[in-house]
């Protein structure tokens, strides 16, 4: 069997991120950017006022001033202002020409048109004044190839001037979930039949990693089925559900191999998850997870999520932090462990939770996957485990 690391390293082996598309901006929240973004137009484009209240030239300062006009955002004034004057100003609004500072409106008082000094003034020449080109000027590179677009970043590259934005194409995932025990979610299954839950649960966590995700519905035990099903897969990227273990209806490993798929491994030294394949059929990858829930959950996690990562442009590893045990931890054998644990208030973490690969409570009750290497001697209470947090998965919606 192949250890943990080394089939991972051969899943991303040769694997880069996808190529760029050009989207409209109000959709590229959450999307990796495939180029340098820079600014179209400069911000702000004028020296603007910061605060309400009046536009004043520094020499005169003390005051009182003629009240000679007024500017608004989106409504300048015109005007050169002159000695011993002022234009009443609102935030936002052009600087008139001859101002170089600005009063406040709390410290203005206007009797009959004329403004007089009511506090103490503005504390420097410039004051209250926002410089053109204040944030960026046109021509800078505001945001770098490979960034991922928060909401303030779409903001920024919108006030730049930008409608649209190139950014990588997120992969494309096929889910084919194999049983003719499999009825859809919602249904009332027979006395011999499930819920097809890992099909929904998978899909979730594939578009968290930044995946585009089709599901063409439960494939029967049947191999001119399966065959076309897995034929008809389009994306980048094919994850199949169940059949991948040496049972007389796990019928995906001969399908693959009928179709002329090239399968890299098949079962690997970790609990659980263990039969899990990876391989190409043509173009496009294929993962064969198992089908017990929680071994498909973290074979998807453990593999799929870091190559749909890598496509996506966001780079391959998960995030694992070491962390102290709540209760102590039996050694472990010759397969990679990944228990599921529980938080405690002090942050230390409980994985004496049953780990029966099928039991999917334990797993939506987990907070963390620890990682039990090959070989890990018994851990005692306090002692520090690598562990992969649950709720730092998720990146996109």
């Amino acid at each position: 069997m192949l250890a943990v690391e080394a089939a991972l390293a051969r899943l991303l082996e040769g694997t880069g991120p996808l190529p760029g598309e050009t989207i409209a901006i109000a959709q590229a929240r959450g999307r990796i950017l495939a180029a340098d973004v820079e600014a179209l137009l400069t911000q702000p484009p004028f020296d603007a006022a910061a605060m309400d209240g009046y536009a004043i030239r520094w020499a005169d300062r003390a005051g009182p001033w003629a009240v000679v006009g007024e500017a608004a955002a989106g409504r300048g004034w015109t005007g050169t202002i002159k000695h011993g004057e002022a234009t009443r100003i609102f935030t936002g609004a052009p600087l008139p020409a001859g101002a170089d500072t600005i009063v406040v409106q709390e410290e203005v008082a206007t009797i009959d048109g004329v403004a007089h000094l009511s506090g103490e003034g503005p504390p420097r020449m410039g004051a209250h004044i926002r410089k053109a080109a204040q944030d960026f000027e046109r021509g800078s590179i505001l945001l770098g190839a490979g960034v991922e677009m928060t909401p303030p970043r779409i903001g920024l590259a919108a006030a730049a001037g930008h409608g649209t934005l190139p950014v990588l194409r997120r992969p494309r995932v096929t889910l084919l979930a194999t049983g003719d025990e499999l009825v859809p979610p919602g249904s009332i299954p027979g006395p011999d039949q499930i819920i097809s839950s890992n099909s929904l649960m998978l899909r979730a966590l594939f578009e968290s990693a930044g995946a585009d995700v089709s599901d063409p519905g439960i494939i029967p035990d049947d191999r001119e089925a399966l065959a076309a099903a897995l034929r008809n897969a389009s994306g980048d990227v094919i994850v199949t559900i169940g059949g991948a273990s040496v049972g007389d209806h796990d019928l995906v490993v001969p399908v693959l191999r009928d179709l002329g798929a090239d399968i890299d491994f098949w079962k690997i030294a970790m609990r659980p998850g263990k039969p899990m394949l990876a391989g190409r059929l043509g173009s496009r990858q294929v993962i064969g997870l198992p089908g017990n829930p929680v071994s498909a959950y973290v074979c998807a996690l453990l593999f799929a999520v870091p190559l749909l990562r890598r496509l996506g442009g966001r780079g391959g590893s998960l995030p694992v932090v070491s962390l102290p045990l709540a209760a102590p931890l039996p050694a472990n054998g010759d397969r990679r462990d990944h228990l599921r644990g529980r938080l405690d208030e002090s942050g230390r973490v409980d994985a004496r939770a049953r780990q029966d690969s099928a039991l999917i409570a334990v797993l939506a009750g987990a907070d963390v996957l620890v990682i039990r290497p090959v070989g890990a001697p018994a851990a005692a209470i306090g002692e520090m485990v690598d562990c992969i947090r649950l709720d730092s998965i998720g990146c996109v919606s």
